[in-house]
């Protein structure tokens, strides 16, 4: 079994135990706590489109373990049928959202895994397969864990900290990514304090970032989106981090909406600004943050909430899940290797593309 929770109160995103695959469904927290049995390849599509399981990393370790799955029901098929059930159940699995990189990065890792594996029957390789999702669960984890021991320098005794959306443990299998140094920082004992944004219009930042925190013992204070700037401008803030679902090999980078603003802002304070980014989220052959997909989703995410009509019928609405925020806004980058500094397109290159983590 691989599931870690971070701590005795929170549930592990993912749970991988006897060949079976649960989620934790991250649409119903803080209100209550629903784990989910994923069975079919459906399932699995659905749960990761419908933000169910989210977050760039636990997007990937969801979709390694849900071709695992998918892949149970052509078992009876002869390896080359196998095969090109693969690829095809791959395809319709990664065409569930399209910004975020770890989605097509974990299944081109698990048909690269299968190519490689000279198994003559479907069982034989479906155990392969298996084997490189575990392993792909592990190295999430080893990523947050490596990310927090190079980003907890940034965060000292009596700082404040600004964070958007949830790139936390509920984002990841391990301590998250923009909240790795801050929970190393708690284990420390170091006394400082965390800002969330709410994160309209899904409230990410209310429903899971300010619950994990709170959950850990951090010292957190939610604050609505629109409060960002004021709080900076009474100088509360001293450090801003963020996720990212897809960093392109200039240092433009796409992040949940509104990260846009906040680069803004934290340019005009002075405040400096890092970007949480494991190599798994790093995208070398997108050259820049415009040849970046950006997700455009339903437009009752903002006409509604919690069901109930906010907004006029039949208003005109612009969603998208993500905003690029370009290089020059970005002080460095927050890797499992050490922090990326200027120039990013340079840098970046020499931290990661000479392995091929980041094919």
């Amino acid at each position: 079994m691989i599931s870690a929770p971070l701590f005795s109160s929170l549930p592990a995103t993912i749970t991988w135990e006897n060949d079976s695959l649960s989620i934790l469904d991250q649409t119903r927290l803080p209100r209550e706590t629903i784990i989910e049995n994923v069975t079919t390849a459906e399932q699995v599509w659905r749960a990761i489109h419908e933000l169910r399981v989210r977050g760039a990393p636990a997007i990937g370790v969801a979709a390694a373990y849900g071709l695992c799955v998918a892949m149970r029901a052509s078992l009876h098929l002869p390896i080359h049928e196998f095969r090109a059930a693969l690829a095809q159940q791959a395809a319709y699995i990664d065409s569930a959202r399209p910004t975020a990189v770890n989605l097509s990065w974990s299944l081109k890792r698990m048909l690269q895994a299968a190519q490689a594996c000279d198994a003559n029957d479907s069982a034989a390789l479906l155990n392969a397969l298996i084997a490189e999702a575990v392993a792909v669960h592990a190295e999430d984890q080893a990523l947050c864990d490596g990310i927090g021991e190079h980003g907890l320098p940034l965060i000292t005794p009596g700082c404040g900290v600004l964070t958007h959306c949830n790139a936390g443990a509920l984002a990841t299998t391990g301590l998250g990514t923009a909240t790795a140094p801050i929970y190393k920082a708690h284990g420390e004992g170091l006394t400082f304090r965390v800002y969330a944004d709410e994160t309209r219009p899904l409230l990410q930042g209310a429903r899971l970032t300010a619950y994990e925190l709170q959950q850990a013992g951090v010292d957190v204070t939610l604050i609505t989106d629109s409060m960002a700037a004021s709080i900076m401008a009474q100088e509360l803030v001293d450090v801003v981090i963020v996720g990212t679902d897809r960093v392109a090999a200039n240092g433009d980078f796409a992040n949940k909406i509104g990260t846009l603003g906040l680069a803004i802002v934290a340019r005009h304070f002075n405040i400096p600004f890092y970007v949480a980014c494991p190599s798994s989220t790093l995208d070398l052959h997108t050259a820049t943050g415009r040849d970046i997909v950006i997700e455009e989703r339903h437009d009752d995410e903002i006409t509604h909430l919690y069901g109930e009509r906010v907004a006029p019928a039949n208003m005109k609405v612009r969603n998208p899940a993500f905003d690029v925020t370009p290089n020059h806004l970005v002080t460095g980058f927050i890797t499992e290797r050490g922090i990326v500094q200027k120039p990013f397109d340079t840098n970046l290159a020499a931290l990661f593309a000479m392995e091929g983590d980041a094919a």
